[in-house]
């Protein structure tokens, strides 16, 4: 799932267009990402620059990405250097996983200077740097010390130096002569390794396709015959050529349930039925579609990781406290059996004598009358004895009646925590994320938020989606949006639906009181489904009703209800399908 160096070329080729633009905006999305705004005569483009470890790329993007309130200072200075400068060039040496980014800007005296961003899509040591024109870093996304990297530092007013380079076989002009002499020097290693570290700019999967279509195992390079290097060669020299010619073809590989897998620039097969190939025009299309709903939740958790790790402790701690409090009430389910001691004991006053430790009667209680045997305190009398009894009695059920007023408590406590977790997963904006914050600080689980100067946070309205009966169907997005969404914005015609027995959103047909038909409810069951904790699972239940049979009792908790004359449907949440629903 690497990009490698053949497809940054052609995602390269297809940023040319750019060349000429000037930087409209620049922002920071998250601290390993940057987009540049650059305005062309053709119109305006958004360049995205990623260097995070399993996701690093670069490519001109559609997708909308939310700007953070507050800057970053890598931001703040690649906007003092480079606002409204100009793109002159992108540069690529070969097949390297670096492109370089040229641009002529203004600096503080009005002069122009050439300044280059250096993007580095090399796995976990991707990263974002502006060089001057003297090739002097002036930052990083990501600095780098020498105890970080004793062979390349990368840190501000430092010479900017080439990631260590081996000399290897261009796939873009592919020569089989020179291709047999390099790999000769692997000749231990597996043909699919050797291939990797032989031609510059392939990644591992382009490796095994090309073992594969050779008909050839992946063996030591040693065990090849003459004949199946030749093979090799000869697709090599295929690719090379349609490559050059630009009649390659762009692939995205999906795995049967339909999830993104991996890329390529060629056609690839090796996998058989495992895989299914899309073909697509664009590289920066591809990348875009491969990556935009991995980056927007990535994106989410890294600006809510406090909320993550708050609430997955509170949510321990409940469990646990729950647990405990289970425990101490098992342990009261005796307390009758305390009552009947003190009672035995008043009924055999007369036969027991002060500083026995025991004493055996008759149970009364028992309806075999058996033999039983109390403990004494050898200290008290036997009036005081039977008078500890009372007393540990009454304890424990005046106990068992609070254990299970805090345990019922303590379950709506973790309800909640976790319905507000499934919320926090599911968030798709900084505006949802602050709407969670302040709602656990109006609950008492974090502390009194003072609110920023500035604008206020605004929520954003319900996910909206149109059945394919033309009937409108909404989705909260945060539980307080959940009782706006069910209480006071709905009619009670309108039907409600949500998951049963598992966290999610509420989720309304709005019905203008009419009835509507089974498939219509039948896709809003598949919504209510995919926005809840049970998404990726294959049976769903959700239950449904009028809104006028939903309740919010006294006191409960935001998103709390309770409902009846429900009716129950078991579906499968299909995310495509839902994406086709939902109204932009």
């Amino acid at each position: 799932m690497a990009l490698d160096g053949v497809f940054l070329k052609l995602v390269r080729d297809e940023l040319k267009p750019l060349i000429g633009g000037r930087v409209d905006k620049l922002y920071q999305p998250s601290r390993e990402e940057l987009v540049i705004g650059i305005r062309t005569r053709d119109g305006s483009y958004r360049l995205l620059l990623n260097c995070a470890a399993g996701t690093a790329r670069v490519h001109v993007t559609s997708e909308s990405i939310e700007n953070p309130k507050t800057p970053p200072m890598f931001c703040m200075l690649m906007r003092k250097h480079l606002s409204s400068g100009k793109l002159i060039d992108i540069r690529q040496d070969g097949c390297e996983r670096i492109l370089y980014f040229d641009f002529d800007s203004s600096n503080e005296m009005g002069d122009i200077v050439r300044l280059t961003i250096a993007a580095e899509i090399m796995g976990r040591r991707s990263n974002i740097i502006l060089i001057d024109a003297n090739g002097r870093i002036i930052d990083s996304i990501k600095r780098v010390t020498p105890e970080m990297s004793a062979v390349r530092p990368v840190l501000p007013g430092m010479n900017y130096i080439l990631p260590p380079r081996t000399q290897r076989v261009s796939l873009l002009d592919f020569n089989a002569d020179t291709f047999k002499l390099s790999v000769k020097a692997f000749e231990q290693k597996r043909m699919s390794n050797a291939l990797v570290q032989t031609i510059e700019g392939i990644s591992p999967v382009f490796a095994d396709e090309v073992i594969w279509r050779a008909k050839c195992d992946d063996k030591a390079v040693c065990d090849f015959t003459n004949n199946e290097i030749q093979c090799i060669c000869d697709y090599l020299c295929e690719v090379s050529s349609s490559l050059y010619d630009k009649k390659n073809k762009l692939v995205m590989l999906k795995n049967t349930q339909g999830q993104l897998k991996d890329f390529c620039f060629t056609e690839i097969k090796h996998y058989g039925t495992l895989m299914t190939t899309e073909i697509c025009d664009s590289a920066c299309e591809l990348l875009d579609d491969f990556y935009s709903s991995r980056d927007k939740a990535d994106r989410i958790r890294q600006k809510a990781q406090d909320l993550f790790r708050l609430l997955e402790t509170l949510i321990d701690r409940t469990a646990r406290r729950i647990a405990n409090q289970k425990a101490e009430l098992k342990e009261c389910a005796d307390r009758d059996k305390l009552r009947a001691c003190g009672d035995l004991i008043m009924a055999n006053l007369y036969s027991i004598e002060k500083g026995v430790k025991s004493f055996t009667c008759t149970n009364l209680f028992d309806e075999k009358e058996s033999e039983i045997t109390i403990d004494l305190n050898p200290r008290y009398t036997p009036s005081q004895n039977a008078q500890m009894y009372y007393k540990e009695y009454k304890k424990a059920d005046t106990a068992e009646k609070k254990l299970t007023e805090l345990i019922a408590d303590g379950k709506e406590e973790l309800a909640y925590l976790e319905s507000v977790l499934d919320a926090l997963t599911r968030a798709d904006s900084e505006s949802d994320i602050e709407q969670l914050r302040d709602e656990l600080s109006e609950q008492g689980f974090i502390r009194h938020r003072t609110k920023k100067s500035g604008k206020a946070s605004k929520s954003l309205p319900p996910i909206k989606f149109v059945s394919d009966d033309g009937y409108t169907i909404l989705v909260g997005r945060h539980n307080r949006q959940n009782d706006k969404l069910t209480l006071k914005d709905s009619q009670k015609t309108d039907i409600w639906l949500h998951t049963q027995g598992i966290t999610g959103s509420h989720t309304i047909i709005c019905t203008d009181s009419t009835t509507p038909p089974d498939s219509t409810i039948l896709q809003a069951a598949e919504i209510a489904a995919f926005y809840s904790g049970g998404r990726n699972s294959s049976q769903v239940p959700v239950d449904y009703t009028l809104v006028k049979f939903v309740k919010k009792p006294n006191g409960a908790k935001p998103g709390m209800v309770i409902f009846t004359n429900q009716k129950t449907l078991y579906v499968k949440p299909d995310e495509r399908e839902i994406e086709r629903l939902r109204v932009k």
